[in-house]
């Protein structure tokens, strides 16, 4: 049995079955790869899975109304994450916040999780940004505000606060003082110690130049001394810049006790295992759907065996690469699609209308690599649906 994918061609490994025209025949596997549920809880990395959220596919909404989501199969996903020993990132970036998911429905969507989270006895952080402000010109005042107001939401639930990069104070910041002065007042009123994000220009262009300069080094400076003036209110710093070597030596830098989280898509394996100076935890999006065998990797690590940690990740950056090649934003279209494959929702629609932000020949190859790492935990619902949608595209089966 073969699926008919559109595109120049399978992997390095085979399974070109003869170019057709713009297609080719790939075979899945007919076996998903093994994960136990359950099992030791991890405990040489703490790792966070930023989890997208699931849409109402029924829902009568336009891409820029009120998002509509499907909250019993969202929460449910989170419930799968939970249940392989993962720690939940809610509301950032892979949910779609700022592309879709606006503050009031985030708000409900942090409220739930975090209920979920109690209920289910799982790890939850959540984001707190600026995204509720209005469109054009804000102060720093307005900026300040509007983070404290998600802030009060996030500790009222019990959850872990994970300040994100703010769009409203990338626009209002005149000089790196600005940056200074709203992350110190912050800091200073957080109950417990928080998760800084720096989220590069790549994941959202409206964060370039964030913490006061476009220069990274001087960035990186400014970024540092927010950390050294409040060391006992920050937890972590989450660092989504794809820049591996960059990501070290900023961790190499950090005070005691002051953990960093890989955010790098890219170099996520390597930056985990770390070398004899030090490692970075986890959190990523790539391990919403790799959840299951990022924490039966992590299990390997806990052991001490670095290679066997590696060798089960290592294969994987091949499809992470795939899914956050430029523009890097819609990553979520790919991680979505292989929920569905998966069989963790029953649809393929995205709030904001964002499934149609890859190509049919970008989706072919998720399925592919996402299929040759065993990841579907039933490969005939995985290959069936991933039918189904290039019949849609006109892609005849």
């Amino acid at each position: 049995m073969t699926i008919l994918l559109p595109g120049a061609g399978a992997g390095a490994d085979g399974g070109v079955a003869g170019d057709t025209g713009g297609t080719y025949a790939y075979t899945p596997r007919t076996e998903p790869a093994a994960f136990t549920v359950g099992g030791a809880p991890l405990a040489s990395r703490t790792v966070f899975s930023a989890a997208h959220v699931v849409a109402d596919p029924c829902a009568d909404v336009s891409p820029d109304g009120p998002p509509a989501v499907d909250w019993d199969a969202t929460l449910a996903f989170r419930r799968h994450l939970w249940s392989h020993g993962l720690g939940v990132a809610e509301a950032m970036d892979t949910a779609q916040r700022g592309m879709g998911l606006d503050w009031p429905v985030a708000a409900e969507l942090i409220r739930r999780s975090a209920a979920e989270a109690r209920s289910a006895g799982g790890a939850v952080a959540c984001g707190v940004g600026t995204d509720q402000l209005p469109p054009g010109e804000v102060t720093l005042n307005q900026v300040a505000e509007a983070y404290e107001e998600q802030l009060t939401v996030v500790e009222e639930t019990g959850a872990q606060a994970i300040l994100m990069a703010s769009r409203g104070l990338a626009a209002a910041a005149k000089s790196p003082d600005d940056y200074l002065e709203i992350y110190g007042q912050l800091l200073r009123q957080c109950a417990e110690p928080v998760i800084l994000h720096w989220l590069g220009p790549m994941f959202d262009p409206a964060l370039d130049g964030y913490w006061g300069s476009p220069d990274l080094d001087a960035a990186t400076d400014t970024f540092l001394e927010v950390i050294a003036a409040h060391p006992d209110k920050v937890d972590g710093i989450k660092v989504s810049l794809l820049d591996a070597r960059r990501e070290v030596e900023l961790r190499r830098r950090l005070p005691d006790g002051v953990r960093c989280y890989t955010g790098d898509d890219f170099n996520y394996p390597e930056l985990i295992a770390g070398d004899e100076r030090g490692f970075s935890h986890a959190l990523l999006g790539i391990f919403d759907p790799l959840g299951p065998l990022a924490a039966e990797a992590v299990r390997v690590l806990d052991t001490g065996d670095s290679q066997g940690f590696r060798d089960i990740l290592d294969p994987t950056v091949e499809l992470s690469r795939h899914l956050f090649q430029t523009p890097t934003r819609f990553y979520k279209t790919g991680v979505v699609l292989l929920a569905w494959l998966a069989g963790h929702q029953s649809h393929f629609t995205m709030v904001g209308g964002l499934q149609s932000a890859r190509s049919l020949p970008h989706l072919a190859r998720a399925y592919e690599l996402a299929d040759r790492l065993g990841l579907f935990p039933d490969p005939a619902l995985a290959e069936s649906r991933m039918k189904s949608l290039l019949s849609v595209y006109g892609v005849a089966q």
